[in-house]
């Protein structure tokens, strides 16, 4: 992997932290590693500065970290959202100031490609709904689960059916469903996800507007979509009126999105930006440094 390029507000973070954990160390009379996080102090130079993109972060991409301690970074670095959150700390966001962009359902296993799977979805996805529409999140995820040997045309046919069960519950409380495109190449528990049905970008912009619902979009995870396709910028403009939320990753290996992977990033989200997007875009990469630090390089990077 090669060496990172820090700015000079992160490498400004970076001297502080490492010189937070020094002092810390010396108190103590002991030789460590990192510093503690608990300790940390994020620095205000490190906070969003243009915000013309609402910044999310994902947090299963971050444990061991407790939630809370994250939704307490987030807060401090200019974050707008922590998503896919259990609803038990959606009242901890908004005493940091912070919304739940997009909640969690039914898991990926699962979804409206096969109708034996559609009762259960719906009755996850309703309750889930409500908690949206009282709390004020504005979307759920939703999935199309596993061919499991299912044809092109079979799959869709089901998908078609089984989101029209509940989408215009949807549109009567006013949350969106969002249906995310998952690549079905990479062969790497949480990487990739062999035998997704929706491992194409089109084909789920088509299944959502066979629908043609405006509470129906895609999940536009630009990771996934650079596996599959490639050409995100002119995806993003070909699909920009039917996508309802976007995650990051770098490619290869879904870690940081710094110079050691292939996506670049500022454009993106310059091109995000001219589509005159108005939703959330989630950081969902799997950090491999230290992770308060590699979000803030993620943030600013896509503060354009």
């Amino acid at each position: 992997m090669k060496k990172q390029t820090n700015s000079p507000a992160l490498s400004g973070l970076l001297n502080r932290r490492q010189a937070f954990g020094l002092a810390a160390t010396a108190a103590v009379g002991i030789v460590s590693g990192p510093s503690l996080h608990a300790a940390e102090k994020i620095s205000a130079e490190s906070k969003v500065k243009h915000g013309r993109i609402k910044q999310s972060v994902v947090p299963w991409c971050f444990k061991p970290m407790p939630e809370a301690e994250l939704i307490a970074d987030s807060a401090r670095l200019g974050l707008k959202s922590v998503e896919l959150i259990a609803p038990k700390f959606w009242p901890l966001l908004k005493q940091h100031g912070l919304a739940c962009a997009i909640a969690s359902s039914h898991g990926f296993a699962k979804g409206f490609a096969h109708t034996e799977e559609h009762a259960e979805c719906i009755t996850l996805l309703q309750t889930r709904i409500d908690e949206c529409a009282a709390a004020g999140v504005p979307s759920v995820i939703t999935f199309s689960g596993f061919r499991r040997g299912l044809s092109d045309e079979v799959a869709t046919r089901n998908m078609i059916a089984g989101l029209k069960k509940i989408v215009g519950y949807a549109e009567k409380k006013k949350v969106t469903l969002c249906l995310e495109m998952l690549n079905s190449r990479v062969a790497v528990e949480m990487k990739g996800h062999p035998d997704y049905f929706c491992d194409d970008i089109d084909r789920s912009v088509e299944i959502c507007r066979s629908i043609g619902s405006e509470r129906l979009r895609v999940l536009f995870d630009i990771y996934h979509v650079q596996i599959m396709h490639g050409d995100v910028i002119a995806r993003i403009k070909q699909h920009k009126d039917w996508i309802g939320h976007y995650h990051t990753a770098g490619n290869p290996g879904r870690n940081e999105i710094d110079d050691s992977q292939e996506i670049n990033y500022r454009p993106i989200m310059k091109a995000i930006v001219e589509t005159g997007y108005q939703g959330y875009v989630g950081q969902e990469f799997i950090p491999v440094r230290d992770k308060i630090a590699s979000l803030a390089q993620a943030i600013e990077l896509c503060d354009v």
